[in-house]
């Protein structure tokens, strides 16, 4: 699916080519994420975390303007050191140039703080640059002033603290911090006028796949609650036909919940028992070797219930529908007997 995007943005002369490179330089599962938040949300906290679990590069404005030899990182630090605002177009030529690099390809990337605005976001969507997860952190503006004043940077790590919410515990490391060159009250609640101004537009364009996360909250919550949104993969857009099982102890609700799936999305509902006894019923060849076990009250062998299960779930009705099993398989060799009979739940 990423190849065929990619194919569509790039429209190549040689689309053949452009497949096998991309096979041979990409690697999809690479993370590609967004973190976005007012200042002083913990962008830098979740950005610098994520890059260290999953051996990605973080990009940041600190990291483009001071850490990296780009073509285009003078041209930037100009506008910096006059105070003017740099150009979005500007920012988002960076980006795709840091993004191009063999290192973001093969490891991935987290940029942090980026797109601010629409209008970054639809360049980064014009340079073909599409995160697979972007986390929108939130919290009230009392709450953001109030941290702002009491961050803390490490310039060794650059890793940020604060002095009420999270102090580091080595004393080497509390001598170290200083207080960063970062915005005073009046131009914090400036910066919040702007993102809450330009959020929505930006949020509209990534709705489908991002996740807000409330940040005021202890650190360990947020991050647990980024990572697990982040380890998640996005439903493909291929045609998608459901192969679901329920499992469960008996009474546990399993027969009843796959009901109302099948109910709700309109697959075939397979009930394992229920299916033993209707081929028993309609006296089919295999229901007369069922038939013994059932009237005696003695488990159906396993071959033969995956016999019956194979001719039902390759009917045409599950083939074009879907399905949904429940009472099947009860344990590890069932469930691999049922695999090696090629019948697999996505």
């Amino acid at each position: 699916q990423n190849m065929l995007e990619e194919l569509l943005i790039h429209k190549p002369d040689d689309p053949i080519e452009f497949m096998i490179n991309h096979l041979k330089e990409n690697n999809d599962d690479a993370p590609k994420i967004c973190i976005l938040g007012p200042p002083a949300s913990g962008k830098t906290t979740v950005a610098m975390w994520l890059s260290k679990h999953f051996d990605a590069i973080r990009v940041s404005q600190e990291t483009l303007l001071f850490k990296e030899t780009l073509a285009l990182t003078e041209e930037a630090k100009a506008y910096k050191e006059k105070n003017q605002k740099i150009p979005n177009a500007l920012w988002a030529n960076l980006i795709q140039e840091r993004l191009s690099n063999v290192d973001c390809i093969k490891q991935g990337w987290i940029l942090e703080g980026f797109p601010e605005n629409q209008e970054q976001a639809w360049m980064l969507q014009s340079f073909g640059i599409f995160p697979r997860h972007v986390v929108m952190l939130y919290a009230s503006d009392t709450v953001l002033i109030e941290r702002n004043s009491g961050k803390r940077l490490d310039p060794l790590t650059q890793e940020v603290y604060h002095t009420t919410f999270d102090w580091p515990s080595d004393p080497l490391v509390q001598q170290r911090l200083v207080k960063p060159d970062d915005l005073s009250e009046e131009e914090v609640s400036k910066k919040l006028l702007e993102y809450h101004r330009n959020f929505p537009e930006v949020f509209q364009i990534y709705q489908k796949v991002l996740k807000s996360i409330n940040a005021d909250q202890p650190s360990v919550d947020v991050l647990s609650q980024v990572l697990t949104y982040v380890q998640t993969r996005q439903r493909s857009a291929a045609p998608f036909t459901p192969r679901i099982i329920f499992c469960g102890p008996p009474g546990s609700g399993k027969s009843l919940q796959a009901a109302l799936i099948a109910q709700k999305y309109g697959v075939v509902n397979i009930c394992c028992g229920q299916l033993l006894k209707e081929a028993v019923a309609d006296n089919t060849n295999l229901g007369e070797l069922i038939k013994p076990y059932l009237d005696n009250g003695w488990p159906v062998p396993d071959n033969l219930v995956l016999e019956l299960l194979t001719q039902r779930l390759s009917s045409l009705d599950c083939l074009t529908d879907g399905w949904v099993l429940s009472g099947f398989p009860r344990d590890i060799d069932q469930a691999e007997k049922l695999q090696k009979s090629q019948i697999n739940p996505n």
